[in-house]
């Protein structure tokens, strides 16, 4: 439920902030106070268009903030978790700015996310339902859902089981599609990556080959350096200056006398460690000397084998290793467009035998939601009765899928629409289009007395919903909004006396200006005697009689004993 709401410089309002419990709050004040406005910034708290003018003059921004206070199992906190926002002590916290540019920064739990995510969030916490604007209960599109919800414990496990099936159908359908739609782009993949792979192909490449090859010219283009330098080694151990030969006399002349001092000892076996480790090395330098050649023909070839293979890196990857995996990788794609046929046959195959299970779980789900329409109707006539409508016929119409359009979608076959009849002798025709004023209000009253118990919103807004009835319809919409606040949260702005005497929490909005020539608006909850007051200007206007205190007096009283 909405706990409380801040609102900073949002139209006249400079600052207000509200809190609000369980059960119904009425909201009642002189035309012009800022009651509707109050409803605006929740509007625009949970999602609704913004923009410049709703900033009061002369300020940078408007600022409004509600914190909400949920149950565990409330389904907005899987849309939260969803896009990482944590819930802490079952609170939730949204919050919007709104600049004098008309740009608005949205905040969920102090969280920075978009305004689609806000109004995701935000319409899961709280229904809001004014004159002209009955959101789902108005869109045909939601009536399917709304369906589904009320007749949750048949249905949803129907539906779930349908939507598995569909899922499988769906993605195969999209193969399928996506190997008929484009033949001709098909072909012409299938033409450059047979190219790709012959020319991959004809390359004969060796892992690392590329690396060997380097080396290997490296080698041959430094012949001479290689050649002179390992020739200068020689003749420095072996040659003229017999190097080796030297280090050859000391090892002996240290071995003569090692015999007559342990230290001379370890200094000959050093010596003749590096004598013998040397006299290895120079035979290795020698085999790898004898074994240079230089070979211009070779030099050419690895230069040109380079080249052809640094032509194909620019082409299909950085390395030979990458290649060879883009050649493993087209070949399978090579395989599989030119065998296609088979495949799109295989894909007709098994969506014809999936369709063939998915129509099974269609018209089983078309059977429990026509029998649930029928519990569904029954229940919105007895709420209609109650609200002096028992003339009035209601129906769910099933309606076929049209031509060119899909036969199954993500929630079965089933289209279906609300239809109403107000008088006796009219056809039924769409509720979206049928119904206006007090009519309208009563409706969705009705509607909403049963699906709000399945929608999972426990804060519902009615912002002047009561206009154009009176009389005994006035009282039974006042006995209806009273009801649906039982273990929930209703908050209502209304002109009718009737309605006001049912609330568990009277707040009022006035206005005064200020010294500064500008219009501030409050709000404060009345005592008994402010409500008898308030009441008793409701009924007669601005003059206050004792009659007319009388009959507030008295209609607090019935209230009282309609709640009890």
């Amino acid at each position: 439920m909405l706990a409380e709401l801040s609102i900073r410089n949002f139209a006249i309002i400079e600052a207000v902030t509200v809190s609000f419990d369980r059960g119904l709050t009425v909201l009642t004040g002189e035309t012009g106070a800022g009651k509707s406005i109050i409803i605006d910034a929740i509007g625009l708290l949970v999602g609704g268009r913004g923009s410049a003018e709703f900033v009061r003059y002369g300020t940078k921004k408007a600022e409004i903030e509600g914190l909400f206070h949920i149950d565990e199992d409330h389904p907005s906190i899987q849309k939260l978790e969803d896009v990482g926002i944590e819930v802490l002590d079952d609170m939730v916290v949204l919050r919007r700015d709104i600049s004098s540019a008309g740009k608005s920064i949205c905040r969920v739990n102090g969280k920075l996310v978009t305004l689609g995510i806000l109004r995701e969030i935000g319409q899961s916490l709280i229904d809001i339902h004014g004159q002209h604007e009955h959101q789902d209960l108005m869109q045909p599109d939601k009536y399917l859902s709304l369906l589904d919800n009320f007749g949750e414990r048949s249905i949803g496990p129907a539906l779930e089981e349908y939507r598995d099936i569909y899922s499988r159908y769906k993605k195969l359908r999209e193969q399928l599609k996506h190997l008929t739609e484009n033949e001709q782009q098909m072909a012409q993949r299938l033409d450059l990556i047979q190219y790709q792979l012959e020319e991959i192909s004809k390359a004969e490449l060796i892992p690392k080959e590329d690396e060997d090859l380097m080396e290997e010219k490296l080698r041959l283009g430094n012949f001479e350096k290689l050649f002179g330098a390992l020739q200068d080694v020689y003749h420095s151990l072996q040659g003229d200056n017999k190097g080796l030969d030297w280090l050859g006399l000391a090892m002996s002349q240290l071995e003569s006398v090692s015999d007559l001092d342990d230290e001379l000892k370890g200094y000959h076996e050093e010596v003749a460690n590096q004598f013998y480790l040397l006299e290895e090395t120079l035979g290795k330098i020698n085999s790898y000397r004898d074994q240079l050649e230089f070979d211009p023909t070779r030099l050419d070839f690895v230069e040109e084998r380079l080249n052809e293979i640094q032509g194909l890196k620019r082409k299909y990857g950085e390395s030979v290793e990458e290649i060879l995996e883009y050649a493993a990788s087209i070949e399978d794609e090579v395989d599989k467009l030119t065998h296609s046929e088979d495949r799109i046959e295989e894909l007709e195959n098994n969506i014809a035998g999936i369709a063939a299970d998915l129509k099974v779980e269609a018209d089983n789900l078309t059977k429990l939601r026509k029998q649930i329409a029928k519990k569904l109707v029954e229940s919105i006539h007895v709420e209609l009765q109650d609200l002096y409508m028992e003339k009035t016929e209601f129906a769910i119409h099933f309606n076929e899928a049209s031509k060119g359009k899909e036969e199954f979608h993500k929630s079965g076959k089933d289209d279906i629409d609300f239809m109403i009849s107000t008088n006796p002798g009219e056809p039924l025709k769409q509720l979206s289009k049928t119904a206006s004023g007090g009519e309208l209000s009563r409706i969705m009253l009705a509607l909403k007395s049963i699906f709000s118990k399945h929608q999972g919103i426990t804060s519902i807004i009615f912002d002047e919903v009561d206009t154009g009835v009176s009389g005994r319809v006035a009282q039974a919409m006042a006995e209806k909004i009273q009801r649906l606040s039982s273990g929930s949260q209703v908050l209502v702005i209304t002109h009718l006396p009737q309605v006001a005497a049912m609330a568990d929490h009277h707040l009022y909005i006035s206005k005064e200006e200020t010294g500064e020539g500008r219009t501030k608006t409050s709000v404060g909850k009345l005592s008994t005697e402010q409500k008898i007051e308030e009441l008793g200007r409701m009924i007669s206007g601005a003059e206050m009689t004792e009659l007319t205190k009388k009959h507030a007096q008295e209609l607090l009283l019935q209230a009282d004993q309609i709640k009890a």
